[in-house]
């Protein structure tokens, strides 16, 4: 495979992270990237594994606190690298234990402090109380997106550059249960605890991870599509927009 147009993705710690088919995340952004003419590239990033060359995006799950304390010392070994590519515009998705992991540190309901990579100005604590059910959050980038959360660790952020990803409406939902805010942004890392798995309902957040890792890779998003992978991509839009639609009316 030449270089033209290919995008190189890591799906981070898939073996320990994806316990709420976070997979599905890597499925959609490949098959979204290649049907508008990308020549996607996964790269599979477990513990003691060589890193990629490159590096346009990078995708990671959830994951319990055993897995969370698995992967710590590797992921320690990456830190610099993921904080220089975050600090030079690639997009990533980090989802619950990972977006944790993304912050300052992850506190357990029984106190051991697990370190986090500074790559997000945030930090969490566990609890008690689980924060768990359908959500719909509201983004300035992305509009109204659906996902389930399944969290107990409370996350709060700093004033450092780090912004809200999105905003919920009800109380006792999204990173905390009280400000109102869920997930985190800066630079183009997103952290989030929507799972679902949350791309293929949301394709415009794939559609926006993917641009950002053209403009990243190439200067530029130019897709390039046939009339059929035209008709493809509406195709998956409209199955999306009705999944959107169950998941978004169904209780917590």
């Amino acid at each position: 495979m030449t270089d033209t147009r290919v995008l190189d993705i890591v799906s981070l710690y898939p073996k320990e992270m994806n316990i709420y088919g976070d997979t599905g995340n890597v499925k959609t952004i490949e098959l979204r990237a290649r049907l508008m003419g990308y020549k996607p590239r996964i790269h599979q990033y477990n513990v003691g594994d060589t890193w990629p060359e490159h590096v346009d995006m990078i995708l990671g799950g959830g994951g319990q606190d055993k897995g969370q304390a698995i992967i710590s010392d590797d992921f320690f070994t990456r830190a610099q690298q993921i904080r220089t590519l975050a600090e030079e515009g690639v997009p990533m998705l980090v989802i619950c234990g990972l977006y944790q992991l993304f912050g300052e540190y992850f506190e357990t309901r029984e106190g051991k402090r697990l370190p986090g990579i500074h790559v997000l100005g945030v930090h969490t604590v566990g609890q008690d109380t689980r924060m768990i059910g359908n959500l719909v959050e509201h983004s300035e980038q992305c509009g109204p997106i659906v996902g389930y959360e399944n969290h107990s660790g409370q996350t709060v952020l700093h004033d450092d550059g780090t912004q809200p990803w999105a905003t919920v409406d009800d109380e006792g939902t999204g990173n905390n249960g009280t400000d109102h805010t869920e997930g985190a942004r800066k630079f183009n890392v997103i952290g989030t605890y929507m799972h679902g798995s949350v791309l293929p309902k949301n394709p415009q957040l794939a559609d926006f991870l993917i641009k950002k890792a053209a403009e990243h890779r190439y200067g530029t998003f130019a897709p390039q599509m046939s009339d059929e992978q035209k008709a493809q991509l509406d195709t998956l839009d409209a199955l999306a927009g009705a999944a959107f639609d169950v998941a978004a009316h169904r209780p917590r």
